[in-house]
């Protein structure tokens, strides 16, 4: 009795919490150059004053429901999140081949990729809800890649956080620029980064003395915190669910630390 006594009064205060939340979304149209884009925004509404605020850098599809879910995570943390479309408005790839071709063209346009960015980046600071000194960037797979675009670029932001993302670019000697804190969130056995693109960003980090973390989880290869991967490693992109957990526990720490009073 008093077992399902306790169940009941965790479930009531649960279902209180999500109640006296309210989390808003909407489309958020911008402008980089010419180009029009169409961000997401997650927030609390509930929550008054300045928040801390998250951008969130999607896959290689463009802004998705994953991408949006990872908003609304944050948002039900606290958090202003928003999700920048580095693509352009309706330019949402639906097969490998399309999406390959999509993030191959800012992959080999660094100045662009980091242009649509810090665009997305800029959009958050202006929101009235968001604390300007108190912002983070994530990324996954080509978010990864993204934000860490971000951070050579000499971005004005507490820290990144790249998940399973690429850790190569065509220009090291940036990470001079970087001024802020660096997570790696990364896949031990992931097949799509070489051990000379490891050892390379290893070195460009030490070189540039970044205050960086990398941690690696075992057993796990690229796209590991996304369902959607399906299972089968050998594909060489699959969902972890202990690394995706690990991974958001590593990124909840790291926040909890960058954006300390």
């Amino acid at each position: 009795m008093k077992k399902l006594l306790f169940a009941f009064v965790l479930f009531f205060s649960a279902q209180v919490a999500a109640q006296a939340q309210q989390i808003k979304t909407q489309l958020v149209e911008y402008k980089e150059g010419s180009t029009t884009l169409e961000g997401y925004l997650a927030y609390d509404a509930t929550k008054k004053g300045k928040q801390p605020a998250v951008l969130v850098v999607h896959e290689w599809n463009g802004i998705g429901d994953y991408t949006k879910k990872r908003c609304d995570q944050l948002a039900r943390m606290g958090y202003v999140a928003f999700a920048p479309d580095i693509y352009g408005k309706g330019v949402r790839p639906t097969t490998s081949e399309t999406m390959g071709a999509e993030a191959t063209k800012y992959k080999n346009n660094i100045p662009l990729l980091r242009q649509r960015v810090n665009a997305g980046l800029a959009q958050l600071k202006k929101q009235p809800n968001v604390d300007a000194t108190k912002v983070a960037a994530i990324g996954y797979c080509f978010g990864g890649t993204t934000v860490l675009e971000l951070a050579r670029s000499g971005a004005d932001v507490a820290g990144v956080v790249s998940f399973h993302g690429g850790l190569g670019t065509p220009n090291p000697a940036d990470a001079a620029n970087i001024k802020t804190k660096v997570l790696v969130a990364h896949g031990a056995i992931d097949p799509f980064v070489s051990k000379a693109e490891l050892d390379g960003f290893f070195k460009e980090m030490n070189d540039a003395k970044v205050d960086y973390q990398f941690i690696a989880y075992s057993g796990t290869v690229h796209a590991f915190t996304n369902p959607e991967a399906g299972s089968d490693i050998s594909k060489g992109a699959a969902y972890n669910a202990a690394a995706d957990r690990r991974s958001w526990e590593a990124m909840k720490q790291f926040f909890a630390e960058i954006f300390k009073k």
